[in-house]
């Protein structure tokens, strides 16, 4: 594991500087506010980056994800800090069961989670990493991320070592308790795919990769009971619940419970007419990555960090 740089300092300093810096004065028009100016994406990146090798067990990388609050983490040569992959949560649980990474376990395994996990990670990492140039801005950043449809973006020099790494919360501080006048209703996502809380944690995987979500919220009689996302099925993993659960090592023990078993309780939830800037600001305090949209007790909608950077994009 190798740390490189120093970070920026976060909390106020990064509002300041991101709100002084970056973001032009005057009126709340997202895309306006998106500085193009060179070597920006800098100012709100993370520069101090947590990497690990292609070689530690996927076991290891799941542990330090956990251990750092990471939904990705970059794989980058010991000796070099050259990058050659990167792997997300939703690439743990495309490997639990969700996707093609399953074959490890399913094939190479024939179901043997304990014998699986502690392969390479370089094993089920990804390796067309799409990165961007230090020198390169927020647009650049935003637009990447949006058109890629990714949450994160290893930022590396002209020698491809990884300096900094930007990600969609980083965005969604920029607007947080902004009065944007605009509305939740105007930007979240109307298409929520739902489970009930009897579903097993094999089928919520599945679902997750098929519909490309990192989040499942769990419904029951039309009432909202809590919230499954990529990371606490992937903390299932790294904190030895799902091993609690085997009895011959095969993969179909640890991840047959139901998703109830594992859910967040008491999701943070709003309303639709609740300003863009309020509802973010909302998700930094609640260090959460999406709000339930509910009006008149009904489930309207969900918001994500993806939404607010599509508001950004959006002029």
């Amino acid at each position: 594991m190798k740390r490189c740089y120093n970070r920026m300092k976060k909390g106020a300093r990064l509002a300041n500087d991101a709100s002084e810096a970056v973001l032009d004065r005057g009126p709340v028009e997202f895309k306006s506010r998106i500085s193009s100016h060179s070597g920006d994406v800098m100012a709100i990146a993370s520069r101090e980056v947590v990497t690990i090798p292609p070689t530690m067990t996927i076991m290891g990388a799941i542990k330090t994800m956990m251990t750092y609050g990471f939904r990705r983490i970059p794989i980058a040569d010991p000796g070099t800090n050259r990058l050659v992959g990167i792997l997300t949560s939703v690439d743990l649980i495309d490997f639990l069961g969700g996707g093609e990474r399953h074959n490890l376990i399913k094939n190479r395994h024939s179901g043997n989670l304990l014998a699986a996990i502690n392969e390479d990670v370089r094993e089920i990492m990804e390796v067309d990493v799409i990165t961007l140039s230090e020198r390169q801005s927020l647009e650049d950043a935003l637009s990447t991320m949006l058109s890629q449809n990714i949450g994160g973006l290893p930022i590396v020099d002209d020698e491809h070592r990884v300096v900094g790494i930007v990600s969609e919360r980083d965005f969604a501080r920029l607007i947080a308790d902004v009065k944007t006048g605009k509305i939740v209703k105007d930007y979240m996502s109307r298409r929520v795919v739902t489970a009930p809380p009897d579903m097993s944690i094999a089928e919520a995987a599945k679902t997750m990769v098929s519909n490309g979500f990192r989040r499942l919220p769990i419904i029951k009689d039309g009432v909202s009971l809590g919230i499954v996302t990529a990371t606490d099925i992937v903390r299932y993993l790294g904190d030895g619940k799902a091993f609690g659960k085997l009895v011959t090592g095969y993969i179909q023990e640890a991840l047959e419970p139901a998703i109830k078993t594992i859910m967040v309780p008491n999701v943070i939830a709003m309303t639709s007419n609740v300003d863009l800037g309020d509802a973010t600001k909302l998700m930094m305090d609640k260090k959460v990555g999406s709000l339930l949209v509910i009006d008149d007790g009904f489930l309207v909608g969900i918001l994500t960090e993806r939404d607010v950077l599509r508001a950004l994009h959006i002029d």
